[in-house]
């Protein structure tokens, strides 16, 4: 019987340790980050203007009253039961299927896959006919991205500067959890009504020149589970609990059975 109770106890000691345990390979970044310093960034970030972007156009001058019709009013949003409630927004500009927008005096512009620079170039080159040396401010407002999977809080994330790496974004989803599997990170990219995708590498500074390093509107990223997440799927996520349990009450066993 004490040769039985002591099997028992340290098999499930055993278990549990194993249970626990995680290889560094599986967990630490950048493990070649020596290898940092001599890494030439070979990624040119722009953002591009995609149908169904949401769009802010500001216009000014030196002359105020020149950019007036270019620059639409304030609009009040209604309230659920159908009143207004005073609210103040900016006029927004949403593009099309076919990339365009429909701007007061100009017309319809066809901005789909500018990026934000050209874009603006496009808008003063057209304006400066009406305004001399017009200045435009041109604002994507639903640049959002989407984390999940294997993170502490997944979801989707609005980004007001335009411009996030992969990096930030999992810093936004508060970085994987322990059992993430870093070497096979997946992005999903819609691009020119087209699916692309990429598998990305955490363990490897080769990440970095990716050209998914930096994240485009609208792009999902997949932290899958590890293979130790997997194969413990198949269990009750307590078991470790319930063998610790059990060894406790044969310790006890053991002690009055002497």
């Amino acid at each position: 019987m004490k040769r039985f109770t002591h099997f028992v106890l340290v098999s499930s000691v055993l278990l549990l340790i194993l249970n626990s345990c995680v290889s560094k390979k599986e967990v630490l970044y950048f493990q070649d980050i020596e290898n940092l310093r001599n890494q030439q960034d070979s990624v040119s970030y722009n953002t591009v203007i995609r149908p169904d972007d949401l769009l802010t156009i500001t216009v000014s001058a030196l002359n105020p009253e020149t950019v007036l019709p270019f620059n639409p009013p304030l609009v009040s949003t209604p309230s659920g039961d159908g009143t207004i409630n005073g609210a103040r927004q900016i006029q927004t500009y949403l593009v099309d299927k076919d990339g365009s927008i429909e701007f007061p005096v100009l017309g319809t512009l066809n901005l789909g896959g500018l990026t934000r620079q050209k874009a603006t170039r496009l808008l003063k080159k057209r304006l400066s006919a009406y305004v001399k040396e017009p200045i435009i401010n041109l604002r994507i407002l639903n640049f959002t991205i989407s984390v999940l999977g294997e993170v502490q809080r997944p979801g989707t994330f609005t980004v007001n500067d335009e411009r996030v790496t992969i990096l930030e974004a999992l810093g936004l989803a508060g970085d994987m959890t322990i059992f993430g599997e870093r070497e096979k990170v997946q992005v999903i990219r819609e691009e020119n009504g087209n699916t692309k995708y990429a598998v990305l590498d955490f363990t490897s500074v080769d990440l970095i020149n990716s050209p998914f390093y930096y994240l485009q509107q609208n792009d999902v990223v997949i932290v899958p589970p590890n293979s130790a997440q997997i194969q413990s799927s198949g269990f009750n996520r307590n078991t470790s609990v319930f063998i610790s349990i059990a060894g406790i009450i044969i310790s006890v066993i053991s002690i009055f059975t002497r």
